[in-house]
């Protein structure tokens, strides 16, 4: 015979439900009682785990019921049934709760299926259909920023970038989203540094005279994302937002362009509203700011 799921969490009843002891209900709508308790006491379960989560996975009884808005009470309740789940642990010490066994396995799984290309493909169709942009996503190859998924919209404009193509770190929307969080790491700082040496008079003009690398890196932290008219691809202008694992390093880079006058890249239009909400969604599925902690 196949075997029963285990049941779920004994969470304690929600002190807002619950009818008098001894009451003759038929049974029809008892049982619907009973059920919306469990979901109550389910959900502020859950709500006690993911606030603890939120505080960095370790707090005092006092500072967690804070956060979740409940009496420390209630939520001591709670965190009895979670450590009898294993999903919460106490110290003996500090009496501080911290995140259990069971939960690190259930996070560890939830981050083995983090995979940047898979969770930001809608946000491609997506921002491809509803604004008719060509977009893209990059990931840092060895060369560089590298183009790992492509979207045009019906009408698209011709650009002679394609999946697999590396683009430069200074130049494009997408290496500057890329280098504004992994500026002071060694072996892209060195790219960078190569691509200034190399560079005509018309590209050192887009950077600041003193500090440039430095310079762009700050600005492009400031404002959250990175933008170019004509600096990669004359006639071209891009607009690309950074996505942000769970522990605020950059896995990714959304990157929407198109034809220079008829694109507008500023960050608080239209395209650069959607793009940066669209990295900020798929940096949440990955991580990012479960317990606001990341860049």
């Amino acid at each position: 015979m196949p075997r029963r799921p285990p049941p779920l969490p004994d969470f304690p009843a929600s002190e807002a439900d619950g009818a008098t002891a001894g009451s003759a209900e038929p049974e029809a709508p008892a049982r619907a009682r009973e059920r919306r308790q469990r979901v109550q006491s389910a959900e502020t379960g859950m709500a006690v785990l993911k606030g603890l989560a939120r505080l960095g996975g370790r707090a005092s009884l006092t500072a967690l019921a804070a956060h979740v808005g409940e009496s420390p009470a209630k939520v001591h309740r709670y965190l009895a049934s979670l450590v009898e789940e294993e999903l919460v642990t106490q110290d003996s010490g500090s009496q501080h709760y911290f995140l259990g066994a069971a939960a690190i396995q259930i996070g560890v799984a939830a981050m083995r299926q983090a995979d940047p290309l898979r969770l930001a493909e809608p946000a491609l169709v997506h921002l491809r259909e509803s604004l008719e942009v060509t977009c893209f996503l990059a990931v840092m190859g060895n060369k560089g920023p590298t183009i790992v998924r492509f979207e045009e919209p019906g009408l698209p404009i011709t650009v002679n970038v394609r999946v697999g193509s590396v683009l430069p770190l200074l130049w494009s929307a997408t290496g500057r989203a890329f280098l504004g969080w992994l500026g002071d790491e060694a072996r892209v700082r060195a790219l960078a540094e190569a691509e200034l040496a190399q560079a005509d008079g018309r590209h050192r003009a887009s950077l600041a005279a003193e500090r440039p690398i430095a310079q762009l890196c700050e600005s492009v932290r400031a404002a959250g994302c990175a933008w170019v008219r004509d600096t990669n691809l004359p006639g071209i202008s891009a607009i690309a937002a950074p996505l942000f694992d769970h522990a605020g390093r950059v896995r990714a880079v959304i990157t929407a362009l198109g034809a220079t006058g008829g694109f507008d890249p500023d960050p608080e239009g239209p395209v650069g509203l959607a793009l940066r909400e669209a990295a900020s969604a798929a940096s949440r599925h990955l991580g990012h700011g479960v317990h606001g902690g990341g860049a």
